[in-house]
This record gives structure tokens, sequence and C-alpha cells, in this order.
């Protein structure tokens, strides 16, 4: 089935980045491709080999960990690139045309500055290791693989210099300015100027993980502790054993996401529910759900889907604006929703069984999306002419759709089984879903589209690895500074009600949604919440659910609410009207939020039942 016409590809063909360079950018876009298919391959070698000779391959838990290294900074430094490094630029919006060019050069100029103190850190690291002459297997040493790092640094380093401005007087400026942020750094007595600075250049368009790097680099500098320990913090949460069934399922839904799975999906629901008022408006909510659980992306699923979903609505009379912010809601759903990336991350972060992670989702998710279905049925024209059940189009569009449908079996059948660990489960999905759009349905070819759709998946990939790495280099500063445990003494002292302090932490977690991408918060904020949970009585599992939770609105939340600025894109509507369209939607998932707060049987009931 060819592509829909209005939904146009995630990702641009290579062919738009022409230039004395594209033959470079073409092997790095290989070199990311190679790595991440055999992190597929390998677990599924590893399964066959066990299950039919009782052998396996030597280390192979451990080389496909270590592909989430390659992966992660192969990702960022295609990303940095493309100039997709995950950022905000919030204030960059505001500033006159005529000066924009000095803020891009000094936004830029601190970026490198502190990407290379990092590729110096890196290479620090990697002597110390290579000292060490650890082997990773098959002869290979470890050290080979985390050359990587400094690597991988210094490239986004001069690509962010490159970056920061189209003519020589342009990268100039952004020279000095990161020898001054360094001097700065160096001979000032205090942080406070250096992290104004920084968060000043990441309100103005640089990179998230700056400031968090930048950050973590002041503080350990200030305690005279080595710089080596962030890339450290950075190689211990890339290799650790569950980390890679995070770019192995969004691998699975970028197959999806550009295959023609959307459009079969939305005619098997349309052939379902189209009899029902409202009908549209639960295929969107679902649609939009499914996808962002497995693409670990909100502003992915908008961007695939925008173009489909919003004929759909149009088609029963929607308005547009309640169209859209039912697009742009129902895209954060997938939080919740298994296998999505912030629960596996999250359950890593606070030490929790990604299995019992997932299923105490389960029944907040359908809380959750129930709320949002009945808010776009409600705000369905009521004079809307339901479209008659056809049995013989519900059969054929279910039987055109039938191995979509059927992902989920191959994704909780192996979670539930016990036969595979996580990891292995998501590299079936992935090879399933490659499967699937590839070889039966043939939407996408396997020379022209796949490597596109896997090097987007590593850029995507790696952005988010680059932010996690520097988040918990600052956390784990925290920890050890004993800020977890006053931060704890502080709140026990002050809050004597768990029923206060639940409200309480639903009115912070609102605050750190609308200001922190989800990935850095479950970093971040993970440690310092989990033992003050503990000492009131909440279980982390509990305590997770509603984290995530209020993260699902802190997509749709000013000014950082990522979801805002990809519907603005999307739609090419202004973030004001995008974000008044989805006012309705926050009041209603807000009260959702409340009920999975204060009734822990919703995230504590199943996997009680199915875990016991």
């Amino acid at each position: 089935m060819p592509r829909p016409a209005e939904s146009p590809p995630i990702y641009d063909a290579p062919s738009e980045r022409a230039g004395p360079w594209w033959r470079v950018h073409r092997v790095e876009d290989t070199l990311l491709s190679l790595v991440l298919a055999a992190m597929v391959l390998l677990p599924v070698l590893e399964i066959t080999l066990r299950s039919t000779l009782s052998v396996g391959v030597a280390n192979a838990a451990a080389l496909v960990q270590h592909g989430v290294l390659l992966v992660g900074m192969l990702g960022a430094a295609v990303a940095a690139r493309e100039g997709r490094l995950l950022s905000i630029a919030g204030l960059g919006r505001w500033v006159p045309e005529r000066f924009r060019w000095v803020h891009r050069a000094a936004a830029g100029g601190l970026a490198m500055a502190v990407t290379g103190v990092l590729a110096s850190a890196a290479a620090d690291f990697v002597i110390v290791e290579r000292e060490g002459g650890n082997l990773l297997a098959y002869g290979v040493p470890v050290w080979w693989v985390e050359a990587v790092m400094p690597a991988g640094f210094a490239l986004i380093a001069l690509r962010l210099w490159i970056r920061s401005g189209e003519r020589f007087t342009d990268r100039a400026l952004s020279l000095v300015v990161a020898a001054a942020l360094l001097g700065v750094a160096s001979f000032s007595s205090t942080a406070t100027p250096v992290v104004a600075l920084l968060v000043l250049a990441v309100l103005l368009g640089a990179p998230v993980f700056v400031v968090l790097g930048g950050v973590a680099l002041l503080l350990f500098a200030s305690d005279e502790l080595p710089l080596a320990a962030i890339p450290l913090n950075h190689y211990q949460l890339t290799v650790n054993p569950s980390l890679p069934a995070i770019p192995l399922f969004t691998l699975a839904g970028y197959f999806l996401a550009e295959g023609g799975a959307p459009a079969r999906l939305i005619r098997v629901f349309r052939a379902l529910f189209g009899r029902f008022r409202g009908g549209a408006a639960l295929v969107t909510v679902l649609l939009t759900a499914f996808f962002t659980s497995f693409t670990g992306a909100s502003g992915v699923t908008i961007l695939a889907l925008g173009g489909l979903l919003m004929p759909l609505l149009q088609g029963v009379r929607y308005p547009e604006r309640a169209g859209i912010g039912l697009i742009t809601s129902g895209c954060s759903l997938g939080v919740l929703i298994p296998p999505a990336l912030p629960l596996i991350l999250y359950a890593i972060i606070a030490r929790q069984p990604i299995e019992t992670m997932l299923l105490a989702a389960v029944v907040p998710a359908a809380v959750m999306t129930t709320m949002l279905v009945l808010l776009g049925i409600w705000r369905q024209p009521k004079d809307t002419a339901p479209t008659p059940f056809d049995a013989a189009e519900a059969l054929a569009a279910l039987k055109a759709a039938k191995w979509e449908l059927a992902i989920p079996l191959v994704t909780f059948g192996g979670l539930a089984s016990g036969l595979v660990t996580p990891t292995e489960t998501a590299a079936l999905t992935a090879l399933y879903a490659f499967i699937v759009e590839v070889l039966i349905y043939r939407d996408l070819s396997l020379t022209r589209d796949v490597p596109r759709v896997m090097a987007e998946c590593g850029l995507l990939v790696g952005g988010i690895i680059l932010i996690l790495g520097m988040a918990l280099g600052f956390t784990n500063y925290l920890i050890d500074a004993q800020i977890a445990d006053q931060v704890s003494e502080w709140v026990q002292a002050s809050i004597a009600s768990p029923w206060v302090f639940l409200l309480a932490l639903n009115g912070l977690l609102l605050l750190v949604g609308a200001f922190m991408d989800i990935y850095s918060a479950i970093i971040v904020v993970t440690p310092l919440i989990v033992p003050i949970g503990l000492a009131f009585g909440i279980h982390p599992v509990h305590l997770g659910v509603i984290f995530l939770a209020n993260m699902e609105l802190g997509f749709l939340t000013p000014p950082v609410g990522m979801n805002l600025f990809f519907a603005s894109y999307r739609f090419g509507k202004p973030i004001g009207e995008v974000a008044r369209a989805v006012l309705p939607a926050l009041a209603v998932l807000a009260v959702g939020v409340l009920l999975i707060t204060y009734i822990p049987a919703f995230s504590m009931w199943l996997p009680g039942v199915l875990l016991r």
C-alpha cells in the first residue's frame, strides 16, 4: 500500500543533504543503521540458539548494551548535524530578526564550550579504562567502544559551532563566547553567573543537555572531583541491562509509523466505531496513544498522524480547534501505555521490575484514555450522521490490518511468558514490525526507506540518551551530596499527612513537566521523590504512575510543552492558539491524575493479580 499523500515522511530523504560532506553523512547514517540492526539481530540469535542448541552468543547482552552507547553517540552526532538536538528555543522567538544572529552565535558558543569540556573529560575516562584492560567479547577491549564518547562529544561540539552562524563573523563570535564562558568558569568564585548563562543559552535555543551537563561540570569542579566521573555516569547509564529496550521499541514504532500501519488501523477503527457518535474522536485518541507508546516521542506521532486524523475529524464536522486539541493531547497519553519508554526508564531509575511497572500503568492509562475519549465525544457535533455499520468492510479492514493488530500479542506475550528478557522482547517486536512493513505489506523499501527510518530512530534515541547521561551526572552529584536526604527530612518535617504530600507532589510535578522534558525529569526527580514517597508509605510503582501521569500534562503545558510546538508546526497555527485548544483536555486529564493519585488500586491491582 503506498503512503497516503497527506502523511509526509517523518524524516527527509538523504538526497536533500547536498554539499561536499554528503558522503560522510551517508556513512554516518549507515553506521547508525547497522548498529541498530545488530542490536535487533543479536538478541533474536541468542533466543534461537538458546532454544534449539542450548548455547548462546558470548556476552550477547553486553554487546547489545554497548550498542546503546554507540547508537547514543552516533545518533547525537547526527542530530547535531541536522540541528535537531532537543531544545526549547523559547526566548529566541521574540528576538528581533536583525539580532538573531547574535543570540544564535551566543547560544552556539556556550553549547560548544560545554560539549568541548565533556569531550576532554571523556578522553580522560577512556585513558583510565584503557589501563584497566577489560575485554568486551571475542578479545575486543571495552575501551574501543568507549572511545566513541570523546570522539562523539568532539564532533557534536564542532557541529554546534558550525551551526552557530552562516558567516565567518557569526562563528568567530561563538568562539569568543565559548572562551569567555570557560574563563568565567575558571576564575569566578561562584557558579551563579555561569549557571545563569547556561540557562539563558538553553532558553535562546541551545540544546537541553547543555545546561544539565554544564551544571554537572560546575558542581564536580567546585568540589574538586574528577570531571571524568560525568562520562563514567553516561557510560554506566547506556550499558544498563534494561536500557536497550528503549531504542528497540522505538525502532518498532518508527517502522509502524512510517509504513502503512496508520492508514490501515484508521480503517479498522472507522469500520468498527464509525456508526457511533464520537467514533472519530475514539479513533483519534486510541491511535495517537498507541503510536506514542511505541515511538517514545509524541511529537513524531503528531507529525506522522496529524495529516491523516484531521481530515477524519473534519469529515464529521469536528471544530478545527477542538480537533487540534484532541490530536495534540491524545499523543501525550502514550506515556502510560506499555511498552512506553518513560515507563521503562522510570523502572530503571527507581529500581523496580519493568514487568511490574508496565502492568501497573495499564488501568491508569485506561482511565486517562477513557476520560479524553469522553471529552472528544462530547465535543463532536450532536447532529453528525453516523456511518452505517458494514460487516463486509469491517472484516476486510480487520483482514488488511491483521499483522499490525497482532503486535501487542508479540510484545505482551514475550513479557508475560518469562522465557525472554524485556530487551529480547523489544528486539522481537522490532523485527516483527520490520517484517510486517517491509516484507509482508512492502510499504517500506529495504534499500531506500529502511536506512532512512533507522537513521531517524537513531537520531531521536541519540538525543534522548545524551540528555539522560548528563542528567544522571547531575543527579548522582545531588545524591552524593546528600541533597535527597535533606529534601526528604524537610518534607517530612513540614508535611504530616500522606494526602497533603500527594497533593503537593502533583503541584510540584506539574511545574516540573512545564519546564523540563520528560526524560531528564525522570533522571533528576525520581531519586529525590522515591525516598520521600516511601517515608509516607507510597509504593514506588504507584509513585511512578503518578509521576508519569503528571508528565502527560507537561507535554501540553507552556512554556516547554513539546506537543504544543510540534502541533503548531504540523497544523500551521500559533503556539498560543494550540495552547488554548488543549485547555479542555488539560482540565479533564488533571481530574484523571487526581483519581490515579488517590486510588492506589488503579496502579497496584493488576500487578498484584498477575505477578503473585
